[in-house]
């Protein structure tokens, strides 16, 4: 479910519905190692959610954040008027729960796909969701570097709404990337690994705040 913010409400296309691209961020877990939430951690004055969001932004028609009711990543996205997403009673918890929420409230606004992000991901390349939106069309798309799939950077069509929900029946949740390649996702290559590292402990994002704040990152640029 979602609460009813002015992003919720049906977009106002001046294209196709079939064209429009709806993105949410994927900030529901639990953060274990990080030792509290990790969406709600600063980075440069910003939270890591909302670095997040704002990237999905410059290429999607509206942004909702995916979290756990009664969090601070609830509570921020609240507070800069974003829809948030809730998990479907019984799916387990990961992040094609999160797929799934995103794929019925995107459907609800009339857009055709779905672009999903991480939230503790903040070096991601800027050209990312330009890139994946293109390479997907119709269909979907993930990105890959030489580590690998990066499944939780991807685009999904609208249409994989049921293909999902039914890999979530009965609290099962396969792995992310096969779900995409069952909906024939097509991996979109990008050349720098470290980009899509993710921040999975306070040192991890010390380190870079450090380099933020000696130049060596431009968030704004990526």
């Amino acid at each position: 479910m979602s609460t009813q913010t002015p992003a919720s409400q049906p977009l106002q296309p001046s294209q196709p519905s079939s064209q429009l691209v709806a993105g949410v961020v994927l900030a529901g877990g639990r953060s274990v190692r990080f030792g509290g939430e990790k969406a709600s951690a600063v980075l440069a004055g910003k939270p890591l959610v909302m670095w997040a969001a704002q990237r999905l932004q410059g290429s999607c028609a509206a942004v909702a954040i995916n979290a756990r009711p009664g969090t601070e990543a609830e509570a921020i996205a609240q507070a800069a008027g974003l829809a948030v997403l809730h998990d479907a009673a019984g799916d387990a918890a990961g992040p094609l729960a999160g797929v799934k929420a995103g794929l019925a409230w995107a459907e609800g606004l009339g857009a055709g796909a779905l672009a999903v992000s991480p939230c503790d991901a903040p070096l991601l390349p800027h050209d990312l969701f330009v890139r994946l939106i293109a390479a997907a069309g119709a269909g979907a798309a993930m990105a890959e570097t030489s580590d690998g799939r990066q499944p939780l950077c991807a685009v999904w069509p609208i249409s994989a709404l049921p293909t999902v929900t039914e890999a979530l029946t009965a609290g099962a949740h396969p792995p992310t990337w096969r779900v995409l390649e069952s909906v024939g996702a097509r991996r979109v290559h990008f050349d720098r690994a470290d980009a899509f590292a993710n921040l999975n402990t306070r040192a991890d994002l010390a380190a870079i705040a450090e380099r933020v704040a000696r130049g060596e990152v431009d968030l704004g640029e990526r």
